[in-house]
């Protein structure tokens, strides 16, 4: 069995442990119900939210914890 990582933000070069999990969708890519995950820290949740918000991908942000 393999230890579980705690993730870590998906900002580019960024290694900081993430706290937020963001659940987007591409709606020309993905059914309505299906949610991709980015994760992120303190730092990089903002423009991670701000990317996708713009597209119009973001559904919800949520704690990593409740991921679990």
């Amino acid at each position: 069995m393999t230890e579980r990582q705690d993730p870590t933000c998906s900002a580019r070069g960024c290694r900081a442990a993430a706290q937020w999990a963001l659940r987007w969708n591409n709606p020309k890519l993905h059914t309505p119900e299906r949610r991709k995950i980015w994760t992120a820290c303190d730092d990089h949740r903002a423009s991670l939210e701000e990317f996708l918000s713009l597209r119009g991908f973001l559904k919800d942000t949520v704690s990593t914890k409740e991921l679990t």
